[in-house]
């Protein structure tokens, strides 16, 4: 199987020094990752999550996707950031483009999600098109009171009970929650719900290699196990600290790049199923290193798409960005362009070629004209999208995620700063226990 590629040369003489400088501090920060005595080494069970999955894990799954596949037309996910985006960035890779727009059809149900907004329109929505229809929950939360999701689930369980009855309803859920305490484990307990655990030692944006990603991803009919399989050749790939580990050149070419004055990275696609891809790698480097006043901030573009808006920012704006840039080595099709008599479009000179080979010179064009107007564009080649690959990219990610902000440091495996809107919100709405921030906010409110 062929493995992700790293290309750092078009970024490389925009911070030299400052690389060569970090090759120390990059091999110290991948050595106490591994070995888990770093910050936040609680939450560093990924790491050797792929290796440490077993075959039974994964077959008790497939069997679970595989029962909800036989009873559902549609199952909704359940869940907010990373217990959410990664399930939703794989699948979209994986599907059809327009497979939301498909019929469900027999034991290929349609994967929903649900409670990753607070919006009254969105859920009410979604009630609607699951009336009078055959579905099914999966419900992802640690500790189940978190306000999204809890919403959410309380009004999708209590339509799924009143369709198919209570008794029927508990065996079209299943919840992926903690081991032994949460109102959801309770819940789960209390009720008989099937339930999957997440670890205590893996953070919710390092779990899609859990249950929390891997039986959504199986329910909408795809391989995990050769995604894990990508995942742990990636793992085996990046074990060894030194200057040609991949995750490490990664992390150490964007803190050089940070050092230098880039102080935000684009995540650049030319595929349109990775868009979501970006929006989990997101989650993954902001809520990861933006602490303490440090932290790249972490942007995305779907290109060529963007380049009609975002192209003449990044061309001629604030040289304060850099490019990581997402590349696919190989597509399923070739759609070939064809000869028109008349030409009026002026394309006639693309006659033959396919339109992925129109792409890829753009992506080309864009990486020389970006690089030649002083964005340092650093590339990732995956071989195709495709389980393994994606298994792959997954794993190299957050691998770099975990040296970059050690490097950087910052401990990359809390999130202190999530909890400030929350307290603010809990307050406003007078949830028990915050009385005292509720009038403290009040009086602010009304100065």
């Amino acid at each position: 199987m062929k493995t992700i590629a790293l290309d750092i040369r078009h970024a490389l003489y925009f911070a030299e020094k400052e690389y060569d400088a970090l090759k120390d501090a990059a091999t110290a920060a991948s050595s106490t990752l591994d070995a888990g005595t770093g910050a936040g080494a609680d939450f560093t069970g990924w790491v050797k999550l792929p290796s440490e999955t077993s075959a039974e894990t994964v077959a008790r799954i497939n069997a679970t996707a595989a029962r909800l596949r036989e009873a559902c037309d549609y199952v909704v996910c359940v869940g907010i950031g990373g217990s959410y985006l990664g399930a939703k960035a794989v699948v979209t890779a994986l599907q059809d483009n327009f497979a939301d727009h498909y019929l469900p059809r027999p034991s290929e149900p349609k994967l929903l999600f649900a409670g990753q907004n607070i919006s009254g329109e969105y859920l009410e929505e979604l009630c609607r098109l699951l009336e009078g229809k055959r579905f099914g929950i999966i419900v992802i939360s640690k500790s189940g009171t978190t306000t999204e999701p809890a919403i959410a689930f309380r009004e999708l369980k209590d339509l799924l009970e009143k369709q198919a009855g209570k008794e029927k309803a508990k065996d079209l859920i299943v919840a992926v929650t903690d081991g032994r305490r949460g109102a959801l484990r309770t819940m789960a307990d209390k009720e008989g719900y099937e339930t999957y655990v997440i670890p205590d030692n893996v953070g919710g944006r390092f779990s899609v290699l859990t249950p929390v990603g891997l039986l959504p991803i199986a329910v909408a009919g795809h391989d995990i196990a050769t995604l894990l399989q990508g995942a742990k050749d990636m793992e085996a790939e990046t074990a060894h600290p030194g200057s040609d580990n991949l995750a490490e050149k990664y992390a150490r070419m964007r803190n050089a790049l940070y050092q230098s004055g880039k102080k935000i990275e684009i995540l650049v696609n030319f595929n349109p199923k990775l868009h979501f891809l970006a929006e989990w790698w997101k989650q993954l480097y902001g809520e990861s290193e933006g602490k303490n006043g440090k932290g790249i901030f972490p942007a995305s573009v779907d290109l060529t798409t963007d380049l009609h808006s975002m192209g003449q920012w990044i061309q001629d704006g604030e040289r304060t960005i850099f490019e990581t840039v997402l590349s696919v080595r190989k597509t399923p099709v070739e759609r070939r362009i064809r000869m028109n008599a008349e030409n009026l479009d002026g394309i006639n000179y693309l006659a033959g070629k396919t339109v992925d080979e129109v792409n890829a010179q753009a992506e080309l064009g864009t990486l020389l004209a970006h690089e030649e107007g002083g964005v340092p564009v650093v590339r990732i080649e995956l071989p195709a999208i495709d389980e393994y690959s994606l298994g792959q990219l997954i794993y190299f990610f957050e691998k770099a995620c975990g040296v970059s902000g050690y490097i950087l440091g910052v401990n990359p495996f809390d999130q202190p700063g999530v909890e400030a809107y929350k307290k603010n919100m809990f307050a406003l709405l007078e949830k028990p226990g915050y009385e005292e921030e509720s009038k403290a906010i009040k009086e602010k409110l009304n100065k």
